[in-house]
C-alpha cells in the first residue's frame, strides 16, 4: 500500500502512537514536512497536543463511568463551552440544554450536532445517550493549542477525550471548523457509545473497528437526518471540515476507501487499504486503527447498498448489535461472523447472504 511511516523525518512521538483524533496521525506527520512553516508549525503543535489527550483517552477508556456526568432530568442534556483559543478545558459555558441559538455558529453547531445524533441512537435503536443512561453530551469549542514558538492557534482537528468532545476552528486553508460537519460530531460522539459498549481496545484490529463503528454511525446520522437512502447517499466521511480543491473530497471515503484526496499538496495520498491483501501491519497510527478502518467500511457500504433503502435500517441495525455484542479485542474476522450471525438471526437468509458477500469481497 501507498503508506511509508518513514516519509516524515521526525522523531518518534508518542501522540503518533493513538491518540482519537478525527483528523489521523498519518495526515498531520505529512503535514509536519511541508514548506508552508504556518501549516508545519500547526501540524507539530497537533502532535504535541495528542500526547496529553492520549493519556486522558486511556484512563477514559479504562473507567468510562467515572467520566459521565449524568443528565440533570434523565433526558437529553447539552452543555457547550467556549475554550477562547486556549487548551484549558471546558472553557466558559456559553450554552445549555434549552438555551436559545446564540450569534456563534460553532456553539450552536455544537449543540444542534449532539442533540441530532442524541436523536438518533435514541430514535432508530432506542439508546439514552452515549451510555445509555442520560449521560449529558459536553462539548468544548474554538480549542486552541500552542504551535513551537508558544503561540496559541486554532486546533485544525476534533477529539473526544471519554468526557467530552473539543472542537477547533481549522486554518481556514486547509480545515474550516470542525463543528460544521454532522458527520464529524456522529463520529466522536460515537467513540462514546463503544466506551460503554463493547470498548475495544485502540490498537490494531480492534482499534480499526473502534474507528470504523464511528465512521459508520457518524455516516448514518448524517443519512438519517437528511433522509437519504443507501443508495443515493455520500459516503465520504469529512467532506465539509475540508476547505475544497480538486484534489480532495474527504478524510475518508467509505465507498472507496484510498481516494479520498490523491495527489494532494497538503494532504498528500489517501492510504487506507480497501482490501485485506493491502492490509497495514507496521506500528503507526496505533497498529493502522484510521489507515485499516477503510476494510470495514467498504463492507459495511457493500451490505447498505446490497440490501437498499435507508443504510440506518437492516445494516444499522445489524451493525448496532454487533457493536454491543464483539469483545475488547475482537478483530475483523471476528466482526464478519458475527455480523452474519446477527443478520440470519435477526432478519433472514438473504440478509445473511448479502453480508457474508460483503466481507468476502474484501477478502474476509
Amino acid at each position: 500500500m501507498r503508506f511509508d511511516s518513514t516519509v516524515v523525518p521526525l522523531p518518534a512521538c508518542p501522540s503518533c502512537r493513538g491518540p482519537h483524533w478525527f483528523v489521523p496521525p498519518y495526515i498531520v506527520e505529512h503535514m509536519c514536512g511541508l514548506d508552508d512553516l504556518v501549516l508545519r508549525d500547526r501540524a507539530l503543535a497537533a502532535l504535541e497536543h495528542g500526547a496529553a489527550v492520549r493519556a486522558v483517552r486511556a484512563f477514559a477508556q479504562q473507567l468510562p463511568s467515572m467520566m459521565a456526568l449524568p443528565s440533570p432530568t434523565g433526558r437529553r442534556h447539552r452543555l457547550v463551552y467556549d475554550a477562547r483559543g486556549r487548551d484549558a478545558l471546558p472553557g466558559t459555558l456559553v450554552r445549555a440544554e434549552g438555551d436559545p441559538a446564540t450569534d456563534d455558529p460553532a456553539v450552536d453547531e455544537a449543540y444542534d450536532h449532539s442533540g441530532d445524533t442524541f436523536d438518533f441512537f435514541h430514535d432508530v435503536f432506542g439508546r439514552t445517550s452515549l451510555d445509555d443512561a442520560g449521560m449529558t453530551l459536553v462539548s468544548s469549542v474554538h480549542v486552541g493549542e500552542v504551535d513551537p514558538r508558544g503561540s496559541f492557534q486554532p486546533m485544525s482537528n476534533a477529539f473526544w477525550d471519554g468526557e467530552r468532545m473539543a472542537y477547533g476552528d481549522g486554518d481556514g486553508v486547509v480545515f474550516e471548523r470542525f463543528t460544521r460537519a454532522l458527520d464529524v460530531v456522529g463520529h466522536e460522539l460515537t467513540h462514546g457509545v463503544q466506551a460503554y459498549a463493547s470498548n475495544l481496545v485502540y490498537r490494531g484490529e480492534s482499534g480499526a473497528l473502534n474507528e470504523h463503528f464511528a465512521d459508520v454511525f457518524g455516516v448514518l446520522v448524517r443519512q438519517w437526518k437528511l433522509g437519504t437512502p443507501a443508495e443515493d447517499a455520500s459516503w465520504l466521511v469529512g467532506a465539509d471540515i475540508l476547505v475544497p480543491a480538486r484534489t480532495r473530497r474527504g478524510i475518508r471515503d467509505m465507498e472507496h476507501p484510498g481516494t479520498a484526496y490523491l495527489d494532494d499538496p497538503v494532504l498528500g495520498s489517501d492510504p487506507q487499504p480497501a482490501h485485506m491483501d493491502d492490509i497495514y501491519s507496521g506500528p503507526a497510527d496505533a497498529g493502522g486503527v484510521h489507515l485499516n478502518s477503510g476494510i470495514p467500511n467498504r463492507a459495511f457500504v457493500l451490505v447498505a447498498k446490497a440490501l437498499g433503502g435507508p443504510a440506518w435500517g437492516t445494516a444499522g441495525a445489524i451493525w448496532y448489535a454487533a457493536m454491543l455484542q464483539l469483545s475488547r479485542t475482537s478483530r475483523f474476522a471476528d466482526m464478519a461472523a458475527l455480523t452474519a450471525q446477527v443478520a440470519g438471526d435477526r432478519f433472514d437468509a438473504a440478509t445473511r447472504r448479502a453480508v457474508r458477500a460483503a466481507w468476502k469481497k474484501v477478502g474476509l
